[in-house]
């Protein structure tokens, strides 16, 4: 896979507008945006289509965590906008993640849209206190339920393959080396990520919020392009 096929840039914004910009501009570096919750909260399905009109890959991040229906039912709407990511909340248990799984993969099919990946989000990169044992349980969860891959910190990455290394591993919390973590209690560098066996690192601020995101981006880039 292409360096850029492996890193999502996070559209953390409420203006659809500016995140169409964004994503004009840092398409050269990624092949995958995410919409998060402040983005879909503004503008909801608009966004996805929008931003997967430019011609990348939806990484739909909303987190969903309801009983097993609404998360079916939800994910099903989802999966007909043509995302090719979406999240759900492995706190919610095997049903839950398996309802979304279904409904997510039906909703594409019915809409002639390729196979989507529902991802389990683990434990939140901000989260300083989870007790040990609560990253394997959400793994064997989402692996269970049929999940495609899971989201995690750069430093559970090893355990999470151990656990289930067929699936894919999503890392947020990245930052350029010497950058403020802000509120990402494990934050990690690009390299560390990709060197610990992430698959998919999902990149905010550290581009974003750059006074020249396009310099940020392409320096993100070298830092982690293999040679070849």
């Amino acid at each position: 896979m292409e360096t850029r096929d492996r890193l999502a840039i996070a559209l953390d914004v409420d203006d659809l507008v500016e995140a169409a910009r964004l994503a004009r501009q840092l398409k050269p570096w990624f092949g995958v945006a995410k919409v998060g919750l402040e983005l879909y909260s503004a503008h909801g399905p608009d966004a996805v289509i929008a931003i997967g009109d430019l011609g990348y890959r939806v990484f739909l991040d909303v987190k969903m965590l309801d009983i097993p229906t609404t998360v079916g039912k939800a994910a099903r709407v989802v999966g007909a906008l043509g995302v090719s990511y979406l999240t759900l909340h492995a706190f919610g248990g095997v049903a839950m993640l398996q309802a979304g799984v279904e409904g997510l993969e039906a909703g594409a099919e019915a809409a002639g849209s390729p196979r989507p990946t529902a991802l389990g989000v683990t434990v939140l990169t901000s989260d300083r206190a989870a007790p040990p044992h609560i990253l394997g349980d959400r793994v064997r969860a989402a692996k269970q339920a049929g999940c495609g891959g899971i989201v995690c910190a750069t430093s559970d990455v090893a355990e999470a393959k151990q656990i289930a290394p067929d699936l894919i591993a999503v890392v947020p919390g990245i930052r350029l080396p010497g950058e403020d973590a802000h509120d990402q209690a494990r934050a990690a560098t690009p390299e560390a990520a990709f060197e610990a066996g992430a698959d998919l690192l999902v990149i905010g601020r550290a581009v974003t919020a750059a006074d020249d995101p396009g310099a940020a981006a392409a320096t993100l880039t070298g830092l982690v392009a293999k040679p070849g």
